[in-house]
């Protein structure tokens, strides 16, 4: 099993698999390989099945279940070369609304965190539309005041992108940046290097606690929020659709269910 799995390690390496990709899919084949209990590579397409459907029983989510399937045809084609194709459709996703936050909350939030350097960490994610790991991973080279751009070095999935910089940030970031060579993090923790990203997501779910607002909200739903607003104010979907890095317009689609103006001025009949 260990082979299999160094095998894998590298394959994914070759292509530049994500560090976080490649943990999961070493994961998935780890237990799919305990279940499997068979030292051959030999491809079963009736032990996948039952094992996806254990998974479905332990009450996995469509996503977890396809990334099961994603390490396991992985390994099977790319790895030890199957001739034989696994022919089993991917789990329905749930369409569940993304979780937004009125422009009043995201202030809310922002207004109750007074370390400067995390008040500012919350805002340019908001302001930026920025993933978590994306802001802890920010460098001072990374930000350019004179242009109000941010690029984003090897996002998610591998792809550079730029995404705008909120000018009322502009003097805040200066002041943080301010003596740091272009290498460094723009968001350092006490200790030195790159603040964690457990780190950013307890400082924001800290101040959703403070202001006692009852949505399920996440650090990722300011992300949300920055593409919903944006579409409330009029900004064409395909631009959100870059500045987000969505490589399929169909994932930005997901914002028109929320912030649809036709739905939202409909009145109940209760009177």
């Amino acid at each position: 099993m260990q082979e299999y799995l160094k095998q894998t390690e590298d394959e994914l390496k070759l292509r530049n698999y994500s560090p976080k990709t490649i943990t999961s899919y070493l994961r998935c084949l780890h237990t799919f390989f305990i279940y499997k209990n068979e030292k051959t590579s030999k491809l079963d397409q009736e032990v996948i099945k039952r094992f996806l459907l254990i998974k479905l029983g332990e009450k996995k989510s469509s996503q977890t279940i396809n990334l099961y399937l994603n390490a396991i045809k992985f390994f099977y084609h790319d790895v030890v070369k199957s001739p034989e194709k696994i022919n089993l459709k991917f789990a329905k996703r749930s369409s569940k609304l993304a979780v937004v936050l009125s422009r009043q909350e995201i202030s809310t939030i922002i207004d109750l965190v007074k370390n400067f350097k995390h008040k500012l960490l919350l805002s340019l994610a908001y302001g930026a539309g920025l993933r978590v790991s994306e802001v802890v991973n920010l460098k001072v080279k990374d930000i350019d005041l004179g242009e109000l751009v941010i690029h984003l070095k090897q996002a998610k999935g591998n792809k550079d992108r730029i995404s705008v910089l909120p000018e009322k940030l502009k003097n805040d970031l200066l002041k943080l940046m301010n003596g740091k060579e272009k290498n460094e993090f723009v968001f350092e923790s006490e200790r030195g290097g790159k603040l964690s990203t457990r780190t950013a997501q307890k400082i924001f779910a800290n101040a959703l606690v403070k202001s006692r607002i009852k949505k399920d909200a996440t650090f990722h739903s300011l992300r949300h929020s920055f593409a919903t607003h944006l579409l409330e104010n009029g900004v064409d979907i395909r631009y959100v659709q870059e500045l987000l890095g969505h490589s399929n317009i169909r994932t930005t689609q997901q914002y028109t269910k929320v912030t649809n103006p036709n739905l939202k001025n409909i009145k109940s009949p209760l009177e």
